[in-house]
């Protein structure tokens, strides 16, 4: 087996404990890698390395220009080995090899993006008449704590990385113990790009022990964390003590909403293409459709019966849409949620068991569930995988009902052609984000995140620079500005 290590200071090291941990094929569930297991010794390295980088290196005090540069030749370095990464998080995460592919060009992207936004960000001026000049200078505020989920990895690290360091931090990287195998490329990317020494870090290891440790080391003034909202209120919880800064993107239950006069082959397409590319392992799966009840049984059969066709196979066949689901546990937990929604009376049109040609590995077909109401769990509760629940709904107020009646608030999507109605549903539906007749298509400028339990801040374009940098606000006199004076004779 590979075995794979941290990279501390710029140089690959062992767990300061020897101890390693095991990841498994999706295919088979077989160990197909041995991974060093980091702990609070690790971390604490690492930080350290971050934290010299920032206190005595070049990298927080390079321009924007420079920072960025470093940044376009990371992209480049990511572009040349665009095949390679599509290849290992297929064999790491079970992802179909065509979706891998678009993931890792999307990871080289987000360098470019970030780059260019930190060499035309401008920084706020404020004049006070003629007799004060204000303006903002933007500091980097210290080493950044960044731990990725386990769905997407390499394109999810870069996300973290890429403004991070573009807003002039070190980083410690925790990538999650289910797929840790693309971010072993990163040290030698990093190393090529010509980042200075202890600007990158990556310490490995399981989220109870590396994590948690990340999140409580006292230097580590901000963390990005993208994951299930049960470990995002525990990190809330460790992270208080310091005051840390957070940016948490968390879990998610999206509502589809489709009317009556919506385009509904469109609108097919949108929810068969919304909860089950990726595996189904997406934040922002579309994984509640609702449907006006005019339309709802001709929906519920067509989507039925796009689903029964979705191909489940080997993730590295380019014919695959549906590829393993990442672990033995994940799997179990899924397919619990399929006896769970029969049980409680939902009505299964589509999937909900192994594919005959799959006897081994964490294959489940395309599932869809008709006719489930607000109070069962497939309703309320994030699968994360191939699963799909649709409820009818009759009036407009319903549909708002239904759309916001779980814990969760990241994404929403709309299908209707009344512009009116598309605007009022905007404003009412509780989601971070929402599209209107259109699938999960984003504008790396807008603002990522969640309400309710589906994050704390937002992420992306400045929004992104504003987590990992503090606004310095400096006040400059232009003429003699009156000077109380206390205690003159």
């Amino acid at each position: 087996m590979k075995r794979l290590e941290h990279y501390i200071g710029g140089r690959h090291a062992p767990s300061r404990s020897g101890e390693t941990f095991t990841a498994l094929d999706p295919t088979t569930n077989e160990p197909h890698l041995e991974v060093a297991a980091g702990g609070a010794a690790d971390v604490d390295a690492a930080v350290s390395a971050a934290h010299k980088a920032f206190t005595d290196g070049p990298w927080p005090r390079m321009t924007g220009d420079q920072r960025a540069a470093v940044l376009r030749r990371i992209a480049a370095a990511i572009e040349v080995r665009d095949d390679e990464i599509a290849a290992l998080e297929c064999r790491d995460t079970g992802l179909p090899i065509t979706q891998a592919k678009g993931q890792a060009k999307r990871a080289a992207h987000n360098f470019r993006f970030f780059a260019d936004v930190i060499t035309t960000m401008g920084e706020d001026v404020y004049r006070v008449g003629d007799a004060q000049l204000n303006y903002v200078v933007r500091k980097p505020v210290g080493v950044a704590g960044l731990i990725t989920p386990w769905n997407t990895p390499f394109m999810l690290e870069t996300w973290k990385l890429a403004p991070a360091l573009a807003a002039g931090c070190p980083v410690v990287l925790k990538p999650a113990e289910w797929s840790p195998l693309s971010a072993s490329l990163l040290p030698q990317i990093m190393e090529e790009a010509g980042l200075p020494e202890g600007v990158f870090n990556l310490v490995h290891g399981i989220g109870e022990d590396a994590g948690a440790a990340l999140v409580a080391h006292p230097d580590v003034p901000v963390i990005s964390f993208t994951g299930e909202s049960g470990t995002g209120q525990t990190i809330m919880r460790n992270a208080s003590a310091h005051l840390k800064t957070l940016s948490m993107e968390l879990g998610g239950k999206s509502p589809l909403v489709v009317f009556e006069d919506a385009d509904l082959e469109r609108a097919l397409d949108a929810a068969v293409f919304g909860v089950f590319s990726l595996n189904g392992e997406r934040c922002t799966a579309s994984s509640r459709v609702l449907v006006q009840d005019t339309v709802y049984e001709e929906f519920v059969n067509r989507l039925a019966e796009r689903a029964a066709r979705v191909r489940v196979g080997d993730p590295d066949d380019p014919a695959t849409e549906l590829g393993a689901l990442i672990h033995p546990e994940h799997y179990e937990r899924v397919m619990e949620y399929v006896r769970i929604g029969s049980a409680e009376g939902a009505r299964l049109v589509a999937g909900g068991s192994r594919p005959e040609h799959l006897p081994s590995g964490n294959f489940l077909s395309a599932t869809v569930f008709a006719d489930v109401t607000p109070g069962m769990r497939i309703f309320q509760e994030e699968i994360f995988g191939p699963v799909v629940s649709v409820t009818p709904f009759t009036s407009e107020t319903e549909a708002i009902e239904l759309a916001n009646a779980t814990r969760y608030g990241l994404a929403a999507y709309l299908w209707t052609n009344d512009l009116r109605r598309a605007h009022r549903l905007a404003r009412s539906i509780e989601a971070g984000m929402l599209w209107v007749n259109s699938q999960n298509v984003r504008d790396l400028r807008t603002p990522f995140g969640g309400v309710k339990a589906s994050g704390v801040g937002r992420e992306g374009g400045r929004h992104s620079i504003d987590v990992y940098t503090e606004s310095h606000i400096v006040h400059v006199a232009t003429e003699d500005l009156p000077v109380p004076r206390f205690g003159a004779a």
